[in-house]
């Protein structure tokens, strides 16, 4: 056998046994969560808990309302492990759907601003920020204050996206959505932080 086909195999065998290994160790912690084990759930919280609260807090946006909504997530979490498929999602897009779900559940609750996006917006605008902008803090700090002028909704789609990583799948599974449709909106909300960061810098 050729030497480059060995080398190939050995490593395939390699990465297949981690990742078999990763898919044994992750079955088995969901299960001790469903087992409602002690330990299971306080990794949860030191495994999740940061992601989870960085949802929740740019959705709501005040700490002391944040931590409430942070604690709900994860009794919902816990009491309703049963209900997780990780056919359809995995166990951190599960637990920001429902993050997600209860950030808005408790704006509407406390009738906060939340407004729903819809496909009416800004139909017209070049794609990127300024070019003499590029490349300095000050591109930095424009985006900081006109994404602040965005509604909760479209601040969450755009740190899912950009922060958090999240493919547009998992986004359209967290809010419901479809992923052709979350793609579209995060085209127009760039659209909206050019004109938004123009208007800033123009002041």
């Amino acid at each position: 056998m050729n030497p480059c086909n060995v080398l190939h195999f050995c490593v395939y065998i390699r990465v297949e046994g981690i990742r078999k290994s990763m898919e044994r160790e992750t079955n088995e912690f969901i299960n001790d969560l469903r087992r409602r084990k002690p330990a299971a759930q306080q990794r949860l919280l030191a495994d999740y808990g940061p992601m989870v609260f960085r949802i929740v807090v740019r959705m709501v946006g005040q700490t002391e309302d944040a931590e409430e909504v942070y604690q709900d997530v994860f009794v919902k979490a816990l009491t309703s492990i049963s209900t997780f498929d990780e056919r359809k999602a995995s166990l951190a897009t599960w637990l920001s759907r429902i993050a997600y779900n209860e950030s808005v559940n408790h704006m509407r609750r406390n009738r906060m601003d939340f407004v729903l996006l819809d496909d009416n917006e800004m139909e017209t605008a070049v794609e990127d920020i300024p070019s003499d902008h590029h490349d300095d803090e000050q591109a930095v700090l424009l985006l900081e204050q006109a994404m602040a002028l965005l509604p909760t909704t479209e601040q969450m789609l755009l740190s899912l996206f950009y922060y958090e990583n999240r493919s547009l799948q998992e986004i359209a599974y967290i809010t419901d959505s479809k992923p052709t449709t979350i793609g579209s909106r995060l085209s127009r909300i760039r659209k909206k932080l050019y004109h938004l960061i123009q208007q800033i810098s123009e002041q």
